[in-house]
């Protein structure tokens, strides 16, 4: 069982707007205060099994970043197809998903996917691979990605911007002012603890909330599955003030919102 915990690291690779908290010209597409990426790592059955059902029910778009490795992409590849037709976003979590095995409790990373022992062109590679198999399974052909671990030194040097081409944007690493976007990584907490955040979030101002899943209801890194209802149900009651949606269809509104597009 995987027990790493989830850093949520920001910095800016390419600046591309002067976009900022304090920048009373941007809005999302209704006026809302927030937005809100939900978004579902590793391609796991619990997601399939009680995340999106949820979801549906709410009628809430979310992003999931799928580990093509996964038994799961492999036993129920229609299931995620008609995750892709109901909206949902499939987006890239590599092949393999490499991980580094040196920083603590990482005892279950494989030696062959261990990204110390990568090359950068070799992650390059995987990382294109990646989007071609999601290209078979949804047909689309813009993509967003999330770094395994956070973990994006290969060959001592970061390898983002050799992939940043391929994506519309980098979970996590958004380009965008300092304060605009922040995340979370939630594990075994109440809905209400959740429902907390998110208004927390709001109160300070930050524009961007993501907000990064493991297992619902079962798997690692898990909330319960009530905890998670709980908190799509209190979404989908205030979307006067919160805009949910996938990650790609928020930071194409950004980019395209951005001083630089005017």
């Amino acid at each position: 069982m995987r027990t790493y915990s989830v850093a949520c690291v920001f910095f800016i690779l390419l600046p591309i707007s002067d976009l900022s908290v304090a920048d009373e010209a941007f809005k999302w597409p209704d006026g809302q205060s927030m937005a809100i990426s939900l978004s579902y790592d590793d391609a796991i059955d619990s997601q399939l099994d009680n995340a999106i059902p949820s979801l549906n029910r709410h009628d809430l778009q979310a992003s999931f970043y799928l580990t093509l490795a996964s038994p799961t992409v492999r036993d129920r590849l229609g299931e995620w197809r008609a995750a892709a037709e109901r909206g949902h976003e499939l987006g890239n979590h590599t092949v393999d998903h490499p991980c580094s095995a040196a920083l603590p409790d990482r005892d279950w990373v494989a030696s062959y996917y261990d990204i110390d022992n990568y090359r950068l062109d070799q992650i390059v590679r995987e990382v294109a691979v990646s989007n071609s198999f999601l290209h078979a399974i949804d047909g689309r052909t813009e993509r967003t990605f999330t770094p395994p671990c956070g973990d994006i030194i290969v060959s001592g040097e970061n390898y983002l911007p050799a992939v940043r081409d391929q994506f519309v944007a980098i979970k996590f690493y958004e380009e965008v002012e300092p304060g605009f976007a922040a995340g979370w990584g939630p594990v075994e907490v109440s809905g209400q603890e959740l429902i907390d955040r998110v208004e927390s979030e709001a109160a300070n101002g930050t524009r961007l909330f993501n907000v990064l899943f493991h297992g619902v209801g079962g798997d690692y890194l898990a909330v319960s599955a009530e905890a998670h209802e709980e908190l799509l149900e209190y979404l989908a009651g205030n979307q006067d003030i919160y805009w949910v949606d996938s990650y790609i269809n928020i930071m194409k509104h950004v980019t395209a919102n951005s001083p630089d597009d005017e």
